[in-house]
């Protein structure tokens, strides 16, 4: 697991960005690594979305369990969404890390989301001992389980590029790996921060987001999709299933097709 961290790590640390592709299960997972991805990453809300929940739905358990099928299906480094680390306290977000060691990850991502609507940020001296706590049990006895530090102001109302900077750069200074402010997807707005931390930077894909060859001009290192490919497959199922029920024709064969190739073609027997 050390190595795959270590090649996980690394691939931060080249000429182009690492485009991270979000599977929800082992399958999808298969899929995206037999296309070619370099590593793999979960999705929280693409996880909830297949036990028919919404993201931030999913307990603990449920996702070091689900961590571990992805990360022993394919051949490639994954990194998983923990969430906030599913508690409060930096003791439980160690305890989260190393849980999350034991599964065979090589990474995963810590929020400073709380889970509560009326005060979704942790203030931000708690936010940076979780994460130094993160650290601490991601690089303990030489391992280097690939931590990153996840600031969400501008996925919850607050789009204070100035506050996130300043929690990125405690992220960094607390020992994250890699640095993430999903939301943020204005170039000059990515330049600026890019410019203003001293680890390599994720970009959330987004509508209106520049290109991931831009973003690589930009100094990105890391694009990631979230929930989106998961998405993009619920939404083929309605077109498909709407196709079945209204017109009781078959069309969607021809998407369908390729699926049933790919399947045939990556999955085990």
């Amino acid at each position: 697991m050390t190595a795959t961290a270590q090649d996980f790590l690394a691939l931060h640390h080249r000429g182009e960005p690492l485009v991270l592709p979000n599977a929800w299960d082992a399958g999808s997972a298969k899929v995206l690594a037999s296309l070619g991805f370099e590593a793999i990453a979960t999705t929280s809300s693409g996880f909830a979305a297949t036990l028919g929940r919404l993201d931030g739905g999913v307990t603990r358990d449920e996702l070091l369990a689900h961590a571990t099928r992805l990360a022993h299906a394919v051949d490639v480094p994954v990194s998983a969404d923990m969430e906030n680390g599913f508690v409060h306290d930096p003791a439980g977000v160690a305890d989260t890390v190393e849980r999350a060691i034991a599964t065979g990850l090589a990474g995963g991502s810590i929020e400073d989301f709380t889970g509560a609507p009326d005060d979704p940020i942790y203030e931000k001296s708690l936010a940076v001992e979780r994460i130094a706590a993160a650290a601490e049990a991601a690089h303990r006895g030489g391992t280097r389980f690939v931590l990153t530090a996840r600031c969400e102001n501008h996925l919850h109302g607050r789009n204070d590029l100035d506050d996130t900077i300043d929690r990125l750069l405690a992220f960094q200074e607390a020992g994250a790996d890699v640095l993430f402010a999903p939301g943020v997807t204005a170039a000059e707005d990515v330049e600026r921060l890019v410019r203003a931390v001293d680890r390599p930077v994720n970009v959330l894909a987004m509508p209106g987001a520049p290109t991931a060859h831009e973003l690589a001009a930009l100094g990105v290192r890391r694009v990631s999709v979230g929930g989106a490919l998961l998405y993009n497959s619920l939404g083929a199922l309605i077109e498909a299933a709407t196709e079945l029920r209204d017109e009781g024709t078959y069309g969607y064969w021809t998407r369908a097709g390729v699926g049933r190739k790919a399947a045939r073609d990556v999955f085990d027997a």
